[in-house]
């Protein structure tokens, strides 16, 4: 399997290549030449596996340099006691027709977990056929989850430094203290002033910049992604969304016309991946795209236009607070084939802030995806409701796709069972689950996780419970023009 350039497909790379290098020379992000099948037989091999040996399978499909026992290394390696259980997407049941995947049972409680765990296995594997002995460098732009998996992920891993930036006020109490507390001894952490979209863009912008990258090999560096930029991440989210169908069958849910995928949706990486399960055989009716009240990617769905010349809103779902959603060019390129079209698109976006794209592209987004959104009065009335109804406790992200997920039942009167992502678990962002609950919310944030367990006896997560009493490590802010030199103070270079 050969990797393309979404601005050069004449590019062609081995999956070792894109994923140490995480992004193109000349900017753009690597894609297979083709999405592969999976057969009838295929799942039915895939139902009676356990989650790692789910995971293994779909990896071979792409990763076609790697070798079988690389790969089952790897996996094992991320999945093994790392994670509540032995399944690490366990679904929850919502009624008859509704499941709920929920992707936050790994040691930093957020959907991350499930690619940043196996990342830094890929990484290393790769580097050993790539990287020619270079140290791997790893900045990372993050609105509040990835910062905190990758940094978990990649904290002492051999040969690596990682770099997060993460938007200062931007993030939650609980995902502030998780990246300011973080232990490693190749581990760095910035908050900047501005916004996330800052941050990626800054990070993107060092990727290509050939004074930082001839600078970084006279020391001995090289740099890679652990954003969803990155293959490597995309990947192993990919398999949750083939489990989850597997799960569905061996629960003997009736899928004879199919379902729907609800995923809350940022920087567009997950619900990508469920794309890719879908154009893998997986029989996904609808993938619907729920927002927050950033709706730029509901607004491109529905119109064809994207405009990121809008008001930037703060949200209580902040990890979706985003207007450049990174991962829709990878989509642009698969529904286009065309890389010169692609490059255009992405140099409107940067001159002009907005692009808009042709009536047959507008036409496949549309048969494929369904756009809404939830501002924020909707989500706590959502959690309320989900709470009340069902006992069920949830995030501010996953009740965004709650919500987004009930508008599409109503508005189209499809009935077809539905999959909603819940990317991470209340305790995250514990004050706002409060508030939703109709609580009084303490300042102290572990005074409000205490109160949100006695309130609903739904148990705290570990690595919560232990950021209590954690030493802060990092508490620089900076300007985000400073980026470049934050990455040099973290090398000593």
């Amino acid at each position: 399997m050969d990797f393309i350039s979404t601005r050069n497909s004449r590019i062609r790379v081995s999956s070792s290549f894109a994923i140490t290098h995480g992004i193109s020379a000349e900017g753009g992000l690597f894609i297979p030449v083709s999405i592969p099948k999976l057969s009838d037989g295929d799942f039915t091999k895939l139902r009676s596996m356990s989650y790692i040996e789910r995971a293994a399978f779909v990896l071979k499909t792409y990763l076609t340099d790697f070798s079988d026992e690389e790969i089952e290394n790897c996996v094992k390696g991320a999945y093994t006691d790392s994670f509540d259980g032995d399944n690490p997407a366990p679904l929850a049941a919502l009624g008859t027709d509704t499941r709920i995947i929920e992707l936050w049972h790994g040691p930093t409680c957020a959907f991350k977990d499930l690619a940043l765990q196996l990342l830094p296995y890929l990484m290393t594997t790769a580097s050993k056929h790539e990287a020619d002995g270079k140290k791997i460098v790893i900045p990372v732009a993050t609105s509040g989850d990835t910062g905190k998996a990758a940094l978990e992920g990649f904290k002492d891993v051999e040969n690596t430094e990682i770099i997060v930036f993460y938007p200062s006020e931007g993030v939650s109490p609980a995902q502030k203290l998780q990246m300011s507390t973080q232990a490693g001894k190749n581990v760095h952490v910035f908050g900047i002033v501005g916004n996330f979209d800052d941050a990626q863009t800054g990070v993107k912008k060092i990727f290509t910049d050939q004074s930082v990258i001839e600078k970084l090999a006279a020391n001995g560096y090289e740099f890679s992604s652990a954003n969803s930029i990155n293959w490597g991440r995309l990947v192993p989210q990919i398999v949750y969304y083939i489990s989850a169908y597997c799960d569905m069958l061996n629960e003997g849910v009736d899928l004879s016309n199919g379902f729907n995928i609800t995923v809350p949706t940022g920087n567009f990486g997950n619900i990508l991946a469920a794309y890719f399960a879908k154009a893998m055989g997986v029989p996904v009716n609808k993938l619907v795209c729920a927002s927050n009240k950033n709706k730029i990617l509901t607004d491109f769905i529905n119109t064809g236009v994207y405009n990121k010349n809008r008001e930037f809103y703060t949200t209580i779902s902040p990890s979706m607070d985003i207007l450049i959603s990174s991962n829709l060019e990878r989509m642009l390129y698969i529904l286009s084939g065309d890389d010169e079209y692609v490059c255009d698109l992405q140099f409107e976006l940067l001159s002009e802030g907005q692009f808009e794209v042709g009536d047959e592209i507008r036409r496949k987004l549309s048969e494929t995806f369904y756009g809404g959104y939830c501002d924020d009065e909707k989500t706590l009335e959502t959690i309320s409701s989900l709470y009340k109804d069902f006992g069920y406790l949830c995030d501010t992200h996953t009740a965004v796709a709650v919500a987004v997920a009930n508008e599409y039942k109503e508005v189209t009167g499809d009935k077809r069972p539905m999959v909603i992502a819940s990317t991470a678990s209340p305790y995250k962002f514990t004050k706002s689950v409060l508030r939703a609950l109709g609580a009084d919310v303490p300042e102290d944030e572990f005074e409000a996780i205490e109160k949100l367990n006695a309130l609903t006896g739904v148990s705290v997560p570990a690595p919560i419970a232990a950021l209590s009493g954690k030493k802060v490590r990092f508490g620089e802010i900076i300007d985000k023009t400073e980026i470049k030199s934050a990455v040099y103070s973290s090398l000593n270079i």
